[in-house]
């Protein structure tokens, strides 16, 4: 018969068993249970009474036992008379098997998620929810929630010794909110976080994770089974970034829900001919200015759009639709939010534990601790799980270059050289490495694409050769040297003429994909068109001129939401893009050549194939810096295109350029085509003439548009 001041029955009572089944449940004749907010209970029916142990909320029956079930229930009756009838936790075994603790305490699980977290299981023909947490500095950790009155004692959790894991299978339990409650070994401090598994949460400022069942049905079957087979190195590749809360919001101002995004959305990009779409996170996080890239919630799609089941549905319209889906992802860093990551179990236990290398100083948060197996085997299986649970095509890792060097934004000693005195993170480099064979050996056909800043050699090279193995690269370089080439007045580009051509000698040392993305709208730097020099003429034709070389430059294409109809101000996260500027003529126009572009670049083999090798593109004219004029061929399975840019605004009469092949070359782009709000300044059919130039033994005499470029195709005659 138990005691009061028994050892073991203090501990729990005082919340600090670390093995509440040694107390509780059955052993030998007696079945004991803690039981707050209890009058009476009764083992599995009125005929055992139990007794209350003392004063305390124990209960203990000891007795006759025979017949008794395996997974007993007990009938309670609360304060005010009211009865219930429940099975207890301690009857069942550990449903975490010994192989999955090995895989993931070895950072070799890619589907944690899958026991740990809240996950609906029925054990012994009962249902319920199983729980599971790493936290291996803990003395204790309960499951608290709505169903216990968020009291700690009620559902202490099962230890699994050396793993760090803990488990409690709560039958019964199929839905609400719920967090872990913490108590630190060392301190006694109690820590109430959220669940770094949970598959929902609470909508902000509430922080409670949330009990998830999913009962979507994918209807996309043709689209992963194409997928599985893509090479997307080779294929079309168009990219509209988005960020769901602001595309566009609800007549109240509220954001749109997943049905009403994916409806709206789907019909948009499909008119403009876009492949893709990527969103910025969706990970659950709590402040709405953040964009999502401080997430809290990595195995939680945000609940500002609808439920888990909701963006299933989203991503399964798009691909019904034929467009892809791809998600921005952060693995380099985590918010300090008390009842997230951080200090998770009272320790730095997914941080690093020293400040030099745990603190990102530029954005007050923290950095994962890639050297500890399970944080590999947490963000590995978190990468898998949106490509495979939700059908996600693709995942833009976030800040990669932050992860690479451990003295990234650091200066003198605030940071801490590798074994070999070194700058490089080499655990994080493993990390991605390891992250990047999981994808492609367990999401083939899905694409990782770095955002990486730096001149980091091999970041697309496969692992096997020492590279990183992402499929695409973000060209930062492209990008600086673009933007800052277009703000110039057009008077002073003959000057700068090499801050376009340099990126060409190094277009295929990554496949690389070319941004215009949020980042560079947004903190005073100006909308894209806000960036363009000139009268509001010449801002128009800038802005096409600037899409035309984008489009047609190797590389795969990403543009930022608003940038297609060249949106007047910058970005702003908490409001609908300004739709009323699709009622300008100009901006209409913008639209229209962007269509154009995407279809071009899709229907073209010669504008994306070889976008990320070397005879995929050949040079005309680089040095044209007198007139601000170049030219360029796209090579393709049996065509070539020509590209010719002029970035001044002087019409440029018998201009003459070689051409690979003789015969009728034909304008299939003019982005100064008057339906593009342009001048209307084109040329017809080119028969070429046997002028040796540029190398060619034929070229072609043409007009060059102010500001404006011309793609042409040799006429196919049968």
């Amino acid at each position: 018969m138990l005691r009061p001041d028994d050892p073991d029955a203090i501990r729990l009572l005082e919340a600090r068993h670390h093995d509440p089944f040694a107390v509780l449940g059955r052993h030998g004749d007696a079945v004991r249970a803690f039981l707050p907010h209890t009058r009476n209970a009764w083992l599995e029916d009125e005929t055992r009474p139990m007794r209350r142990v003392g004063n305390t909320d124990l209960f203990e029956y000891t007795g006759d036992l025979r017949g008794l079930p395996r997974h007993y229930r007990l009938v309670l009756e609360d304060g005010e008379g009211a009865r219930r009838v429940r099975h207890e936790p301690w009857t069942f075994g550990s449903a975490i098997g010994e192989q999955d603790l090995w895989y993931f305490n070895a950072g070799k699980h890619t589907r944690a998620q899958e026991f740990l977290g809240a996950n609906p299981r029925t054990l012994d023909g009962i249902a319920g929810t199983l729980f599971a947490v790493w936290a291996p500095n803990a003395e204790r950790v309960s499951i608290v929630g709505d169903f216990n009155r968020w009291d700690g004692r009620c559902h202490p959790m099962r230890n699994l010794g050396a793993s760090g894991v803990w488990e409690l299978f709560v039958p019964g339990l199929h839905e609400g909110v719920y967090k872990f409650e913490i108590r630190n070994r060392a301190t006694g401090a109690l820590f109430l976080k959220a669940d770094p598994y949970a598959k929902g949460s609470e909508l902000r400022p509430a922080t409670a994770s949330v009990i998830v069942h999913s009962r979507h049905a994918w209807q996309d079957g043709d689209w992963m089974a194409a997928r599985r087979q893509r090479d997307w190195r080779r294929a079309p590749l168009a990219i509209y970034e988005l960020h769901p809360g602001s595309w566009r919001r609800r007549a109240d101002g509220g954001f749109l829900d997943w049905g009403t995004l994916a409806s709206e959305l789907a019909s948009y990009l499909e008119d403009l001919g876009f492949t893709h779409l990527e969103l910025l996170p969706v990970s659950e996080h709590p402040l709405d200015e953040s964009w999502g890239y401080q997430t809290t919630g990595y195995f939680a799609p945000t609940c500002r759009f609808g439920t888990p089941d909701g963006f299933r549905a989203f991503v399964d319209h798009c691909h019904r639709r034929g467009i892809g889906v791809i998600l921005d992802w952060v693995p380099a860093h985590f918010p300090r939010d008390a009842h997230a990551l951080a200090n998770f179990d009272g320790t730095a236990l997914y941080e690093y534990h020293d400040p030099r290398k745990a603190e990102h100083r530029d954005w007050g948060t923290l950095v994962f601790n890639y050297e500890r197996n399970e944080v590999r085997s947490f963000l590995i299986s978190n990468a898998l799980y949106w490509l495979n649970e939700f059908h996600v095509d693709g995942l833009r890792v976030d800040a990669v270059a932050s992860m690479l060097y451990l003295d990234f934004s650091r200066r003198g000693e605030d940071w801490v050289p590798n074994r070999y005195g070194g700058n490089h993170n080499l655990e994080a480099i493993d990390f991605l490495r390891e992250m990047n064979d999981a994808v492609a050996r367990e999401a083939p056909g899905c694409l990782t694409i770095a955002e990486e800043s730096t001149d980091w050699a091999g970041v697309t090279a496969p692992t096997g050769q020492g590279g990183l193995g992402f499929s695409l690269k973000w060209n930062m370089g492209w990008m600086h040297d673009t933007l800052r080439y277009f703000a110039k007045d057009p008077v002073h580009r003959k000057h700068h003429q090499d801050w376009l051509t340099f990126s060409s000698l190094y277009a295929f040392n990554e496949s690389f994909v070319l941004p215009l993305s949020h980042d560079e709208v947004v903190h005073l730097k100006r909308s894209l068109f806000g960036k363009m020099p000139g009268d509001e003429w010449q801002r128009f034709a800038n802005l096409r001129l600037l899409y035309t070389w984008q489009w047609t430059f190797p590389g795969k294409k990403l543009l930022f939401m608003g940038g297609e109809f060249a949106q007047e101000t910058e970005w702003n996260s908490n409001q609908a893009l300004p739709w009323e500027r699709m009622g300008h003529p100009g901006a209409a126009g913008v639209a229209a050549l962007v269509g154009d572009l995407n279809r071009l670049h899709r229907d073209r083999p010669a504008l994306h194939a070889g976008d990320c090798e070397p005879g995929g593109f050949e040079w005309l004219s680089g040095e044209d810096w007198q007139h601000s004029v170049l030219a360029w061929m796209r090579h393709g399975p049996g065509e070539t295109v020509v590209a010719v840019l002029n970035f001044t605004p002087v019409v440029r009469e018998g201009y003459r350029i070689g051409v690979p092949e003789a015969g009728r070359w034909t304008e299939i782009l003019n982005s100064d085509c008057t339906r593009y709000g342009g001048s209307g300044v084109r040329n017809g059919p080119l028969e070429s003439e046997p002028v040796p130039w540029q190398g060619r033994a034929h070229s072609i005499v043409l007009t060059l548009p102010p500001l404006g470029g011309v793609l042409l195709a040799r006429t196919v005659t049968s």
